[in-house]
């Protein structure tokens, strides 16, 4: 797996404002507005949107990096992201429950 060097790691050049606030990039906007119903635990009756599931408390660090990086690179679809992160979400708040 390669891994996309982020630019956010760059040093402010000369001359740069640094008031504006960073740049999101288009798949982490994407997932912010995708809403998914998820019937399970906190988020039951609720509509949230796949980013905060991601950063939920149901999705360990390791497989939210994974999703992220494989959405990113383009070997995962929207809709297999929401898949994935409905199911994870799900199954674990069944288990805590």
């Amino acid at each position: 797996i390669t891994v996309k060097a982020s630019n956010k790691d760059t040093g402010t050049a000369a001359g740069e404002k640094d008031d504006e606030p960073p740049k999101e990039e288009p798949c982490e906007t994407t997932l912010k507005t995708t809403v998914v119903n998820i019937e399970a635990g906190e988020f039951q009756g609720h509509k949230v949107s796949l980013w905060d599931l991601l950063h939920s408390r149901y999705i360990p660090e390791e497989n939210r990096k994974e999703l992220l990086e494989l959405y990113e690179a383009g070997e995962l679809t929207l809709e297999q992201v929401k898949t994935v992160v409905s199911t994870i979400v799900t199954r674990a708040a069944a288990a805590a429950a």
